[in-house]
């Protein structure tokens, strides 16, 4: 049993270990550069030592996870600073921002892919990790309208390229139009970028509040995946699509759920302040370990293989989708 668990965890440690050690880094330094914070530091270290003196295949593992789960734990704990009261804020506007944001931009993604000629499944699950929850969906989406292997690779690649670039620009873009007002600069990341990682890393950019406000609106996103995906089907059916297969069962994922119990919890019972203290702390660190995993994996060279028409489609997905929230952050009032 033993031996087991050490075969099991053993290949995370270095790559655990070096998220780590940069976290732990960034945390020293934002000591003396407080403006710019640890979470902020930790992604910065991350990138320049990742493209640099870290690239070792051994390290891969224990980033992943770092990257991944400690992420999840985090978005779980952050629960713990959430009530529906903080909910409330967002209001039937907020919700009728990401609806309408998310039909934009899988419209306008389909339209846009098809100009550039991409294929309708290519087109479709670019739509789809865009509007939604970036791997997560196309990995979701792509079963179910008979995708091909290489053609999903393709397009993970291609979102998470284009949410990195917007995970490092769009911060900056919404302080200088938004200043610290907390719903427009929340609902400008929340409501746009693709991943987890890069919402919360994002957020952080600009202040923890921004984080947890960011992360209503990504959540709300991925509440409608299910919906997102059953849409994309019955799409591909009734156009004769081949290979379509069953619509698998998609579920909601897991952290989410967590997030929305504990967020149930905090508002219904009021717990110890040290509690709530401790999964503040614990969650802080968590995110800052992620956020350095993060960074270390984030490969330049990543960028220069994609072909133009790749870049183009990516680059005006991202225009459309920066354009579409700011005007309907405008429409519906949000801030």
């Amino acid at each position: 049993m033993e031996n087991a668990l050490l075969k099991k965890y053993t290949p995370l440690l270095p790559g655990l270990g070096l998220s780590v050690s940069v976290a732990v880094l960034a945390k020293i330094v934002a000591i003396f550069l407080p403006d710019l914070g640890g979470a902020t530091l930790a992604i910065l270290f991350g990138i320049v030592l990742g493209n640099t003196f870290f690239k070792q295949e051994v390290l891969a593992v224990g980033t992943k996870f770092s990257e991944s789960v400690l992420l999840e734990y985090s978005v779980v704990l952050l629960g713990f600073t959430v009530t529906f009261q903080t909910i409330s804020h967002l209001g039937f506007n907020g919700l009728g921002y990401i609806i309408t944001m998310m039909a934009t931009v899988i419209s306008a993604t389909i339209l846009i892919g098809k100009r550039l000629g991409f294929s309708d499944n290519m087109s479709t699950m670019m739509a789809g990790g865009n509007a939604v929850c970036g791997s997560s969906a196309i990995g979701a989406i792509a079963p179910s309208i008979g995708a091909k292997d290489d053609e999903k690779g393709q397009v993970i690649t291609l979102v998470n390229l284009l949410g990195t670039v917007m995970m490092l620009t769009l911060p900056f873009l919404g302080t200088m139009l938004y200043g610290k007002d907390l719903l427009a600069n929340s609902a400008l990341l929340g409501g746009t970028l693709q991943s987890v990682g890069q919402v919360v890393a994002g957020a952080s950019l600009i202040n923890p509040e921004t984080v947890s406000y960011a992360m209503l609106f990504k959540i709300t996103r991925i509440i409608f995946l299910v919906v997102v995906v059953f849409v994309f089907q019955q799409r591909a059916q009734k156009q004769g699509t081949a290979q379509v297969q069953h619509l698998k069962k998609v579920s909601v994922p897991w952290y989410v759920i967590a997030f929305l119990s504990v967020c149930i919890l905090n508002s219904c019972v009021k717990l110890p302040q040290f509690f709530n203290d401790g999964a503040h702390q614990i969650g802080t660190w968590f995110e800052t370990i992620a956020l350095a995993a993060i960074g270390l994996r984030l490969d330049f060279k990543k960028f220069m293989k994609e072909g133009l028409s790749f870049l183009t489609y990516g680059l005006l997905v991202g225009i459309v989708q920066t354009l579409a929230a700011l005007v309907l952050i405008h429409l519906f009032r949000i801030g």
